[in-house]
């Protein structure tokens, strides 16, 4: 058996999950450790613990494992808690006008964390005409001398030709100093914020530098020689030698991992997450199958740093109630966790005798009408959203966050009694005060992402899933699902994650050729990551506001030697794009198909519907009203230029194109976005290089209603 281990760094403990690489099913039992903040090696620690524990609980040999990756809190913790290294700025410029706007632009004071913390700067500016071996050498060991510990090189268009930021490295490397060159972070334009985020990249580096050796020397000590993978806060991975140059992309890679976890188990393409713990819930989008990015901003501070774009909501499963005399006041944020209380739902029945109501502030400075519930005993207990879920019956035994409902109810009923209600009607009351604050944050991102929310799924992870997501999911009236394995969904996410890369660049008017270019640059920096190249697939998106161009390259580490799942019949594919559409399968058609993809058509809540199945009953598109046509390679302009003509929507300011896709062999290709013809025609023509002209080829359009 060929084994992929996937490791995942939590605030409290830290999860390690095996699953067979050719099925990708959870492979024994999963390794937990308490995640090992105060050891000298930092998390590293527990990361190498629970591997290895991992290992010999589950019988796993060295040479079985094919794949080891893990998230890190690491570089977040050490922005947090301000364990950040002095950085010096070298900045170069030409001379003149663009001299003194650079040597501006890149002077970067010392940066607030937002924590009380900084980051300390030191900065020294040279005009290119100056910059020679020794003048290079003078100021870095200038900067050095000024307590740098590591330096920035930053030259003014350097994502152009970055030779002067090359000269400063080679004078780090002679000096004995690490060096972050600004132009390797990003290749956007913005001197200021490429500048800025290369000093935070430089600030975490000799920290993630410890880390990086003393987890890959410990795997390699446990005779796994296989490359190590860290999980990226954009939802890949990338080799344990990429994160040496650039840690900064592994920020936020703890929620990472729970969404591509939920990746791995939503059938559906257009959908919210929900990670549910105790203290916590994250919520995000993944849209066209793909989990929405937006860049970080840390202190204030904008970055060019990719990460998901999550919300953190202080209301989760054990989340405490606050109460009058009048009925529910808040959920949240105060955790039975923190306040040291169990949850109701998990006391023995034989412990609840004689409950009563208190209010009280659980933490210096918290409100003082916090519910306990004293039990005879004189022991305490919380009232949380999982109590609430578990009383109203929405929590089932296959749940993680299924408990004792007699207990839940026994404790709730002197609550419900204080404020003169019943045990069903205080329960509803709790769940409806986290739904408030859920709501807007689900209304926000599907509006920031022009998600179509009547066509849109729900999954829910984390140990409270259950807790949240089945109560919003109904209010919202939207389809949810809550995998297997939930509860350890982030190290699952962390093992099945795929190396991902991004290149971004400025291009007003992009041509054939910008794109072929950019869209190679993309899969050679996932091959370099540890893709192999013929599993990379690229996704690139066009800004026609900004001229943005942006090349997405995701690949597997190893060709898979099994299929996941077995083929789906067409009976069973509408039975799926029914339940999808919240319709009978009478109501659906069934409207044309290749051998891997199949095209459904019905109505949502009276409007119409389009889906995409593949052959394994996997969803790869949920949109609105759509139109599908065969073709075959050497004839698809004509026909896309009658969907265009058919689907463009003109209103008094803008001109709403239709989002094309289309399915060839084994691949499905997106072209949402408002793209001129002109703009699909040449990134379609870079998708078709070497396939045969005859080759059939299904092309979905759909009218693109958003914001009419």
């Amino acid at each position: 058996m060929e084994v992929r281990i996937g490791i995942d760094v939590g605030g409290t403990h830290t999860k390690a999950v095996a699953m067979d690489s050719a099925t990708s099913e959870v492979f024994g039992e999963p390794a937990v450790v308490m995640t090992t903040h105060d050891d000298p090696r930092g998390v590293a620690a527990g990361v190498v613990q629970s591997f290895t524990e991992c290992l010999e609980k589950n019988n796993i040999k060295p040479s079985d494992v094919v794949f080891v990756a893990h998230s890190t809190t690491q570089a977040t913790n050490a922005l947090l808690e301000g364990d950040v290294a002095e950085v010096g700025v070298f900045s170069v410029s030409g001379g003149g006008l663009e001299g003194l706007l650079a040597k501006k632009q890149s002077h970067i004071d010392d940066i607030d964390l937002g924590t009380g913390r900084i980051i300390k700067t030191h900065n020294a500016f040279m005009k290119k005409k100056q910059l020679n071996e020794k003048s290079t050498a003078d100021t870095v060991k200038s900067l050095k001398d000024e307590g740098a510990n590591v330096i920035v090189a930053s030259c003014a268009f350097a994502v152009d030709d970055p030779k002067e930021e090359k000269l400063i490295k080679q004078a780090t490397d002679e000096n004995g100093i690490m060096c972050t060159m600004a132009s390797e972070i990003t290749k956007l334009y913005g001197l200021t914020r490429r500048t800025r985020t290369a000093v935070i990249n430089a600030s975490i580096l000799p920290k993630m530098l410890d880390t990086a050796n003393s987890t890959e020397a410990s795997v390699r000590s446990a005779g796994v020689d296989v490359p190590l993978m860290i999980m990226r806060g954009d939802g890949g991975v990338m080799d344990i030698s990429e994160m040496r140059q650039r840690p900064i992309l592994t920020m936020l890679s703890g929620p990472a991992a729970s969404v591509m976890g939920s990746l791995m188990y939503l059938r559906a393409s257009n959908g919210i997450y929900f990670e549910v713990g105790g203290t916590s819930t994250n919520i995000g989008v993944i849209k066209n199958g793909r989990p929405a990015v937006d860049y970080t901003i840390l202190g204030g501070h904008p970055t060019y740093v990719n990460s998901l774009d999550v919300r953190v909501l202080g209301v989760a499963g054990g989340s405490m109630v606050r109460a009058s005399k009048s009925g529910v006041v808040d959920v949240g944020p105060r955790s039975a966790h923190i306040a040291g209380l169990e949850y109701a739902v998990y006391n023995d029945i034989t412990e609840a005798d004689e409950p009563t109501v208190e209010l009280y502030s659980p933490k210096p400075g918290d409100p003082s009408d916090y519910v306990r519930i004293k039990l005879k005993s004189g022991k305490y207990v919380a009232i949380t959203n999982s109590c609430a879920a578990n009383v109203l019956g929405l929590v089932k035994p296959e749940h993680f966050s299924y408990g004792n409902v007699e207990s839940a109810r026994a404790a709730m009923k002197p609550l419900a009694e204080y404020m003169g209600t019943t045990i069903e009607d205080c329960a509803t009351q709790i769940l409806q005060k986290a739904y408030e604050k859920i709501e807007p944050v689900i209304n926000d991102l599907a509006e920031k992402y022009k998600l179509e929310k009547d066509q849109m799924s729900m999954v829910g992870v984390g140990g409270g899933a259950a807790a949240l997501i089945i109560y919003s999911a109904d209010k919202l009236g939207l389809n949810y699902s809550i995998p297997q394995y939930a509860e350890v969904i982030s190290s699952i996410g962390v093992a099945l994650s795929m190396v991902r890369d991004v290149v971004e660049r400025i291009m007003p008017s992009a041509t054939k050729s910008d794109l072929a270019k950019i869209r190679q640059e993309a899969i050679d920096m996932a091959v370099s990551d540890g893709a192999v190249a013929k599993t990379v697939n690229v996704h690139i998106d066009i800004d026609p506001q900004t001229g943005k161009v942006t090349a997405i390259a995701t690949g597997s580490t190893e060709v898979k030697t099994a299929e996941v799942a077995k083929d789906c019949t067409v009976e069973e594919m509408i039975e799926m794009a029914a339940t999808d559409m919240r319709t009978t399968p009478d109501k659906v058609k069934y409207a044309a198909n290749t051998d891997e993809f199949h095209v459904f058509t019905g109505e949502t809540k009276g409007k119409p519907a389009t889906r995409i199945i593949d052959k394994k009953g996997f969803i790869k598109m949920q949109r609105g009203e759509g139109r599908v046509r065969i073709t075959t390679a050497k004839n698809y302009k004509a026909v896309v230029e009658d969907l265009y003509k058919d689907f463009v929507t003109f209103t008094t300011d803008a001109c709403l194109r239709p989002d094309i896709y289309i399915c060839i062999g084994p691949r499905m290709m997106d072209f949402a976005g408002s793209m001129t013809l002109d703009q699909l025609y040449a990134l379609i023509d870079i998708e078709l290089v070497g396939v045969d002209d005859d080759a059939p080829l299904m092309l979905v359009a759909i009218r693109n209603t958003l914001g009419l």
